[in-house]
């Protein structure tokens, strides 16, 4: 009974098409391209061995179980007093067994085993255990470094994660039935059961509500188109690899294209780096935004500096666009005040100024842009009691080609720093 709808992507945008359709999803590529390190530690009791026993019938069991429980909409929200209600593992292997026939009939290959988990590990830092039978992994976007395993849908508030199914070998957030599927269509006869009234009392003065259905929802068939495209073009941009999926997340997935990098320090898709860093600004009251993109935390406390994106920032800061410059000068700076401290130690904080300070100072010698950040004497200026400067000197400049002569010559300059600070 089960039917899957096939997106198709022209000009950017994606539309529906039966599956039963003989369009190649090459061809679809090319008409848009044409236009455009945590351990696993706890995991669900769903193993390889029983998920292979789903099938209809059970997509239609827990689907009678959702239409009986009435839409996600108002069952989650706190203002009603109405708690949370968890899904089941059935649900969720519901949902997977459903997105994967999505992503099968959109052209998606899947990896192999090693390069499933390897992709896992370099994106999401996340080890996938060959000893462990579970099939489901939960990555938190709060907190990478969570292991829990989260029952209850996203709301961004309290729970915001996705899913990595190890034996198919996808990534997808947690949907009802409803919002993947026309299933009012496709399981007709369970429509009686949306005409009786679903009601729940709630922790506030004990009050009665009406839970509205599936079928109250007015652009559920909206939602469940954004859905379908979203679950394609994330598998289809991580694990194969397409790039005019990437495009279609850039545009519509921002939010999860932007987490890649500034929580999970995913940085080996250069585009997606340098898109991260254009559309990253120095604010004084959200400072913290460029740490995310300039160092990553590891779950076992060590620190990785990002060092790839100085390449990226040549590309950036032009003769006709320098203002990223003032960017890293308000950077430096954050990074340089007493009040401003952010987690990383002294060790991780000299070696992050050192490669900022040494990249910005080459403009003011750089005849095109003769630019007066004095980058390099911000250090001098500002880092009282020298500890930083001993850092970089004890650590050889971090072997940067002529950072000490760099810094001797900034003291060419010092005075003119001095009264920017207003002596």
């Amino acid at each position: 009974m089960l039917k899957i709808q096939k997106i198709v992507l022209d000009n950017n945008k994606i539309s529906y098409m039966n599956i039963k359709s003989k369009i190649k999803i090459t061809m679809c590529l090319f008409l848009v391209i044409s236009d455009v390190s945590c351990q696993e530690k706890k995991d669900i009791g769903s193993t390889i061995e029983n998920v292979n026993n789903m099938n209809d019938t059970i997509i239609e069991a827990v689907l009678t179980k959702q239409l009986k429980q009435g839409t996600s909409q108002t069952i989650d929200e706190a203002s009603a007093g109405l708690p949370k209600i968890q899904f089941g593992i059935d649900e969720l292997e519901a949902t997977v067994q459903i997105a994967d026939e999505i992503l099968k009939s959109n052209g998606f290959k899947e990896l192999d085993k090693e390069d499933f988990n390897q992709k896992v590990k370099n994106v999401f830092g996340r080890i996938i255990d060959p000893k462990s039978k579970s099939i489901f992994l939960h990555v938190n976007f709060f907190d990478k470094c969570d292991k829990e395993f989260v029952m209850y849908n996203n709301n961004e508030i309290d729970y915001n994660g996705i899913f990595i199914e190890k034996q198919r070998k996808i990534i997808l957030k947690f949907y009802y039935i409803p919002e993947l599927i026309d299933y009012q269509k496709q399981y007709s006869k369970l429509n009686n059961i949306e005409n009786t009234k679903i009601i729940r009392k709630s922790s506030i003065h004990n009050l009665e509500i009406e839970i509205p259905h599936w079928k109250d929802i007015s652009n559920l068939k909206d939602q469940r188109k954004k859905n379908i495209q979203t679950l394609v073009a994330r598998n289809m941009y991580l694990f194969n690899d397409s790039r005019a999926y990437f495009k279609w997340l850039l545009l519509n997935d921002q939010d999860f294209m932007q987490r890649l990098v500034t929580i999970f320090g995913y940085c080996d898709d250069k585009e997606l780096l340098k898109w991260v860093v254009e559309n990253t600004k120095f604010d004084s009251n959200n400072p913290n935004e460029l740490d995310k993109i300039f160092w990553n935390k590891k779950c076992d406390g060590t620190v990785k500096l990002n060092t790839e994106i100085y390449s990226l920032l040549e590309e950036i800061i032009t003769p006709n666009d320098p203002k990223y410059l003032e960017t890293l000068k308000e950077y430096v700076n954050y990074l340089l005040y007493s009040d401003t401290r952010n987690e990383l130690s002294i060790k991780d904080r000299a070696n992050l100024l050192a490669h900022l300070v040494y990249f910005g100072e080459q403009y003011r010698y750089d005849k095109d842009y003769d630019d007066q950040s004095f980058f390099m004497q911000r250090i001098e200026l500002l880092d009282l009691g020298g500890v930083l400067r001993k850092e970089i000197e004890r650590s050889n400049f971090y072997n940067l080609p002529n950072y000490k002569n760099l810094y001797k010559k900034s003291e060419e300059y010092q005075d003119q720093l001095v009264t920017e600070y207003g002596g």
